[in-house]
């Protein structure tokens, strides 16, 4: 029974841990039309070059981040 139980754990951790991996943000500016966007995964350098440098936890963090580069401020 507790082996029964342990094992169904290990299993759901192991479902939902890229549901928890998932949950992050990069504030990128395209290459082409230079406007900066929140992507869900890491910039690949070439398309999408990478501002900040830094992953943020939220879409919310990573706006506010957005909103205070330099590069991204409207003109």
């Amino acid at each position: 029974m507790v082996r029964t139980v342990a094992i169904a754990i290990l299993a759901i951790g192991m479902v939902s841990l890229p549901v928890v991996a998932a949950e992050e943000y990069w504030v990128a500016r395209d290459a082409v039309s230079k406007q900066c966007e929140i992507v869900p995964k890491k910039p690949d350098g070439t398309l999408v070059v990478d501002l900040g440098k830094k992953k943020y936890a939220s879409e919310g963090e990573a706006r506010k981040a957005m909103e205070a580069l330099p590069d991204c401020k409207k003109k």
